[in-house]
């Protein structure tokens, strides 16, 4: 696909979601907080399908992901990003982030308040529910049997096409949850929420050996009908999760 693919935030998740993507043949353009001198390491792995820019030229890409935490929100590019599709990758975690009572009290999901925060663009829920070693090591080319599937939420049918079609250059199928009203089913402690996709694990492993576990497990494929299931079973409780 001839997309270029713009990232405000070019940490774990971005990183290789932009790994990914010039996998893919797709052009990046990069940003961060820190000034795109500090991405030339990870545009010279990259390649020429790769560049740094500040967020503003990040920003005018076809499709922008944003992967920073939630608490940055409030520092997005809002007129660069007016009439762009962004694809939301972010999650709430109340010690990292602060704490949000606009979404403590379910009365917005984050991609709800990041799209009231952009009014200009239109805000995609997607590739937040996977730990960043699984979205690498986990994509597959499209028809693979053991190809997974992740879950998308938007108020837009034509944008969420445009993510799915993304999606599956990036070897993932896509599952529509709905609108951005139903992202909090995707969201950490919900049961699609980044450990199906690792398989089987012992129970009550200390938080250091799970951890250390997460950043070496290939995972596992979790088909799109499952995630169906997990997104079904979803039950909403205090959002947020434990960082």
């Amino acid at each position: 696909m001839s997309t270029t693919l713009g990232f405000i935030g070019s940490g774990l998740i971005g990183g290789n979601l932009a790994r990914l993507a010039v996998s893919a043949g797709i052009d990046v353009v990069l940003s961060n907080s820190r000034g795109p001198e500090t991405l030339a390491g990870l545009v010279a792995e990259l390649g020429g399908h790769a560049r740094a820019a500040t967020g503003e030229a990040a920003a005018q890409a076809d499709l922008v992901v944003v992967s920073v935490p939630l608490t940055a929100y409030r520092h997005l590019p809002n007129d660069a990003l007016a009439g762009r599709i962004v694809i939301d990758t972010t999650n709430y975690y109340p010690q990292r982030d602060g704490r949000f009572p606009v979404l403590d009290s379910n009365e917005l999901t984050s991609s709800e308040l990041l799209q009231r925060t952009l009014p200009g663009a239109t805000v995609v829920k997607a590739f937040n529910n996977v730990f960043h070693h699984q979205l690498l090591t986990l994509a597959r080319p499209s028809g693979s049997p053991d190809r997974s599937a992740l879950p998308i939420a938007g108020d837009d049918d034509a944008a969420k096409a445009a993510v799915s079609r993304l999606m599956d250059s990036l070897g993932y199928d896509a599952v529509d949850i709905g609108a951005l009203s139903a992202s909090w089913r995707s969201e950490p402690t919900t049961p699609v929420y980044v450990m199906p996709y690792f398989g089987p694990m012992p129970a009550d492993l200390p938080r250091e050996e799970l951890m250390a576990r997460m950043d070496k497990s290939d995972g596992a494929p979790i088909p799109g009908g499952e995630v169906e299931a997990l997104v079904a079973s979803a039950v909403r409780g205090p959002a947020g999760g434990q960082f």
